[in-house]
């Protein structure tokens, strides 16, 4: 069974102002995946619980067509509001029933939602859509991501970030299990297609504002169980991080900026072709 989350329009917004989406490099990769396995055109791509739609946009530059799908209205409304491409659309769908032909798709993607998946159906499901030589591009990051500064040491900044998550993790979704690398680690030694990749470390760093990265850890889903269950609490934790950073950082401003390094993993995987 899929999980549904991040459906309400607030989170939605939040969802699209703070999420990271993956580097123009990262996607290179799964591009120059594609290419190598199947080789050009590209026609079609879609791109899987594409939640407010930072990563659908990514691709619109590289295929005729790319199709964003969510289970959450909220999520496509803001994908929409901010969809600027001719190319990209949006569908309201379950990730594990597409509406899309046999074998009909150059490139699937899941960008930071394959883990809340009915995993064995969406691949199930990826495999029937993708064309003989098409390929599946399974993108994550995980959750704790590094802070540097100029005027500061980073493990005293590292040390404030550890102190959030560990605050955080009592909340994780057991749908999660203890670690989502393993888990799509685990996928890819399962998947059965033998042209495959996996890279369990790709850094990218961008600077951001202190509130900036406070938002990010704010949506994600174990800040948003925290919130619901006790939304003081949640206040008071994201203050302290704030404060914290702050005065490590020797500022007072929120809006100081940092640069904040996120460690995305990947799974690729090509389907066979027709013999």
């Amino acid at each position: 069974m899929a999980h549904r989350l991040f459906e309400e329009k607030e989170h939605a917004a939040s969802y699209w102002k703070y999420r990271v989406s993956p580097s123009a490099q990262l996607i290179d990769k799964v591009l120059v995946f594609l290419e190598k396995k199947k080789g050009l055109p590209f026609e079609l791509a879609v791109d899987v619980g594409c939640g407010s739609g930072q990563g659908t946009g990514l691709l619109a530059n590289h295929f005729s067509t790319v199709v964003g799908t969510d289970i959450s209205p909220a999520q496509l409304e803001v994908a929409m509001e901010h969809a600027t491409a001719q190319n990209i659309t949006y569908r309201h769908c379950p990730a594990e029933n597409l509406p899309f032909g046999d074998s009909s798709v150059d490139l699937l993607t899941a960008m930071s939602a394959f883990h809340w998946f009915d995993r064995p159906r969406f691949l199930q499901e990826a495999n029937r859509v993708l064309k003989p030589r098409g390929c599946l591009a399974l993108i994550n990051y995980t959750m704790d991501m590094e802070l540097s500064h100029a005027d500061c040491c980073p493990n005293s900044l590292n040390d404030v970030c550890k102190e959030f998550y560990a605050a955080l993790q009592p909340y994780r979704n057991p749908h999660l299990g203890p670690s989502s690398v393993e888990l799509y680690r685990q996928t890819y030694e399962a998947l059965s297609y033998t042209e495959k990749e996996w890279q369990k470390c790709v850094w990218v760093r961008r600077s951001v504002p202190v509130s900036s990265y406070i938002g990010m850890v704010e949506s994600f889903s174990s800040y948003q169980a925290l919130r619901q269950k006790d939304p003081e609490e949640a206040r008071r934790l994201s203050s302290h991080i704030t404060h914290r950073l702050l005065t490590v950082m020797g500022v007072t401003s929120s809006e100081t900026e940092v640069i904040v390094g996120v460690r995305y993993f990947y799974l690729l995987a090509c389907k066979p072709g027709n013999e």
